[in-house]
C-alpha cells in the first residue's frame, strides 16, 4: 500500500517563496476551501508534478514556476511504501529531480527519464493514467474512465489487476523467441558449412584411398621426363662448349686487328699528307722560276734539284702507299672474322644460358614433384589423422542438428507462452474472472447513491446499461450528475479491486468540485456517509468552493491570496 504522508511546494504556481505544506494523514476528511484563485487546486498539480513530471491541470509545464518570482520551483512529497520510507523532490529553474529511501539518496545511474521509469515502474508501480483514475475525480482537467479509449481503459485494469507484468513478459519472450531464430539462423549456417567440410573430407580420404598411388606413378613419370630433359640440356651444353672452345682459338689468332687497322689508317693519314706536301713542292718549283713573294729569280739548279728531289720522294712513298693499302686491307679481312667469331661465340653462350634456365625449371619441377609425392606418402600413411577429422566433423554436425533441435523446441514453448500472454490469452481470462466482480461492486456503490441502473462492462471495456425506464442506455446517454455518479462508482471500485489485490492501493483520495456541480442534487450529509462507508482508512480531501460545508468534515484547509500570492490561511 501506498501511504501519501506530506506534499510541500513553493514558487510553484501562485504560490511564492514561502514554503506550503500539507499533511495527508493527520485527518480520515478534510476540505480545501477557499475563493477563486486562491491556489486551493494546487495540490492536485503539485502531486503530480512530484510524481510523473506533469501538471494534472491542461497547462504547459513551464506554467508551473511562479510567475513573479520565476525561479527556485520546488515540490516534495514523502510517502511511505510496505515500510520503506520515499522522499521525491524535483525542481525548476533550476531543474532537479531526486528520490531519497530511508533517508538516502537513490544513486542516479542514468537521465532523468530512466529514473522516472524507476519511479513509475519499481517503486510506486503505477503510471499516471491509472493514479487519477484511483486518486483524483471531479476535475475539469480529469478524465474519467468512460471517456477513456478502449485500449486506456485496459491499461487502467491491468495496473488495477496488478496483470500489467504479463505483458512485459510476453515483450520478454518475443526478445526471446527473436533470438533462438536469430540463433537457429547461424546454426543452419554452420549445419551447412560442416556439411560442406564433412563431403570435401570424404573425397579426400577416397581419393588418397583410390588415386593417392596412381598419383605418385604419374609425379614419378613426370620426374623421370624432366630429369631426361634434364641430361638433354646437359649434353646440348658441353657439345656447344666444345664449339665455343674451338672458335676462341680461331678468335685469338685474330686478335689485336682492331687495333692493328688503327695504327695502319694513321700512319696512311701521315703519309697521305707528306704525299700532298711533296706534290705541292713540285708544282711550285716547277711553275715558278721567280719566287712569287720577293720577286728574286731563283736559282735554277737549286729549282731543278728540288724539283728532282720531289719526284723521287714522291716515287717512294707511292710505293709504300701501296704496301700499306695492302697492309690495311689483310687487318679489315681479320678484323671481320674476329667480330663474325664473336656474334658466334655469343649465340652458342646465349643457348648455353637458355639450357642451364630449362635445367633450372626441371629441378625445381622435380623438387615440386617429389614434395608431392612426399605429401601423398605421408597422407596414405596417416589416413588414420583423417578418418579422426572426419569423425570430429560428424560429431560437429551430430551436436548442432541436436542444437537446433533443442532451440526449435524452446521456440515452440515460447510462442505457446507468447500466445498465452497476449490481450486475448491468460490477461483476458483473469480480466473475465474479475469482471462479475467489478460489475456487481460498481451496481453497489449506484444503489447507495440512489440509482437504480444495471451496468455492465464487458471484456472490451464498453459498457452496457439498463434501466427500468429504458432497456439499453450508454455512458453519454445520461446527465451530468448521473454521469458523476458513475464516475464515482467506478472510482470506489478502483479503489476496491486495488484494495483486494494490493497493487496501487493508496489512504489518498481527492475530489474536485463534486460538489459545487454536478452533485447539487444529492444530499451532502448522504453522500459523506456513502465515502466514509465505501473509503475505509483513507484520507479523504475534498476541494470546494462552499463554506458552508465546513461543519461535515474533521478539518478544513483554508487558502487564500496575500500580496498576490496563494497561501494556506494561519
Amino acid at each position: 500500500m501506498i501511504t501519501f504522508q506530506k506534499i510541500r511546494w513553493k514558487n510553484f504556481l501562485s504560490t511564492g517563496d514561502h514554503l506550503s505544506e500539507i499533511d495527508f494523514t493527520k485527518n480520515g476528511t478534510n476540505l480545501i476551501v477557499g475563493t477563486n484563485g486562491t491556489g486551493k487546486s494546487t495540490v492536485l498539480d503539485a502531486l503530480t508534478f512530484s510524481l510523473f513530471n506533469k501538471p494534472f491541470r491542461k497547462i504547459n509545464k513551464s506554467q508551473l514556476v511562479n510567475a513573479t518570482n520565476e525561479k527556485d520551483t520546488k515540490v516534495e512529497v514523502e510517502f511511505n511504501i510496505n515500510g520503506k520510507q520515499y522522499l521525491v523532490r524535483r525542481c525548476m529553474k533550476p531543474n532537479l529531480f531526486e528520490i531519497e529511501v530511508d533517508g538516502q539518496k537513490m544513486h542516479k545511474q542514468a537521465d532523468d527519464r530512466a529514473m522516472q521509469k524507476i519511479l513509475e515502474e519499481n517503486i510506486l508501480k503505477v503510471n499516471y493514467k491509472s493514479f487519477t483514475q484511483i486518486v483524483i475525480l471531479g476535475s475539469s482537467a480529469f478524465v474519467p474512465f468512460m471517456q477513456l479509449s478502449g485500449t486506456n481503459r485496459r491499461e487502467v485494469i491491468e495496473d488495477l489487476l496488478d496483470i500489467r507484468i504479463f505483458s512485459a513478459m510476453n515483450s520478454i519472450i518475443k526478445d526471446k523467441i527473436r533470438k533462438q531464430k536469430e540463433d537457429i539462423q547461424v546454426l543452419d549456417l554452420k549445419k551447412d558449412n560442416v556439411k560442406d567440410k564433412l563431403e570435401m573430407q570424404e573425397k579426400f580420404i577416397e581419393e588418397l584411398d583410390n588415386r593417392g598411388k596412381e598419383n605418385i606413378k604419374g609425379k614419378k613419370d613426370k620426374i623421370n621426363t624432366l630429369i631426361t630433359d634434364a641430361d638433354n640440356c646437359v649434353e646440348e651444353n658441353q657439345s656447344i662448349q666444345d664449339q665455343v672452345f674451338d672458335l676462341t682459338k680461331e678468335q685469338e689468332k685474330v686478335t689485336g686487328a682492331n687495333k692493328k687497322l688503327k695504327s695502319l689508317n694513321n700512319l696512311k693519314g701521315k703519309i697521305s699528307n707528306k704525299v700532298s706536301t711533296i706534290t705541292k713542292e713540285h708544282k711550285f718549283f716547277t711553275e715558278n722560276k721567280v719566287c712569287p713573294t720577293c720577286t728574286q729569280d731563283i736559282e735554277e739548279s737549286f729549282r731543278l734539284n728540288r724539283i728532282t728531289d720531289a719526284q723521287t720522294k714522291a716515287k717512294e712513298l707511292q710505293s709504300g702507299y701501296k704496301e700499306l693499302e695492302e697492309a690495311i686491307k689483310n687487318e679489315e679481312e681479320r678484323e671481320r672474322l674476329f667480330t663474325k667469331l664473336t656474334k658466334e661465340i655469343t649465340k652458342l653462350n646465349n643457348d648455353i644460358s637458355q639450357n642451364n634456365t630449362r635445367i633450372s625449371g626441371y629441378n625445381r619441377q622435380i623438387r615440386d614433384l617429389e614434395s608431392e609425392i612426399q605429401k601423398i606418402t605421408d597422407q596414405l600413411a596417416n589416413r588414420n589423422t583423417e578418418h579422426g577429422k572426419l569423425a570430429e566433423f560428424n560429431n560437429s554436425l551430430q551436436s548442432i542438428f541436436k542444437e537446433l533441435a533443442d532451440r526449435k523446441t524452446e521456440i515452440m514453448y515460447h510462442d505457446f507462452a507468447y500466445t498465452l500472454l497476449k490481450d486475448d490469452g491468460v490477461k483476458t481470462k483473469i480480466i473475465k474472472n474479475y469482471l462479475p466482480f467489478i460489475n456487481q461492486q460498481v451496481n453497489r456503490y449506484l444503489q447507495k447513491m440512489d440509482f437504480y441502473i444495471n451496468f455492465k462492462l464487458n471484456e472490451e471495456f464498453s459498457e452496457t446499461i439498463e434501466s427500468p425506464i429504458h432497456e439499453n442506455f450508454s455512458y453519454s446517454s445520461f446527465s451530468e450528475g448521473e454521469k458523476m455518479r458513475i464516475d464515482l462508482a467506478l472510482l470506489f471500485t478502483w479503489r476496491e479491486v486495488a484494495r483486494v489485490k494490493n497493487s496501487v492501493n493508496t489512504n489518498l483520495l481527492i475530489m474536485d468540485e463534486v460538489f459545487d456541480s454536478s452533485l447539487d442534487g444529492m444530499g451532502t450529509d448522504e453522500f459523506l456517509k456513502i465515502i466514509r462507508y465505501v473509503i475505509k482508512d483513507a484520507n479523504i480531501f475534498v476541494i470546494s468552493h462552499k463554506p458552508d460545508l465546513t461543519d461535515k468534515f474533521e478539518s478544513v484547509i483554508r487558502f487564500e491570496k496575500v500580496k498576490g500570492f496563494s497561501q494556506l490561511a494561519s
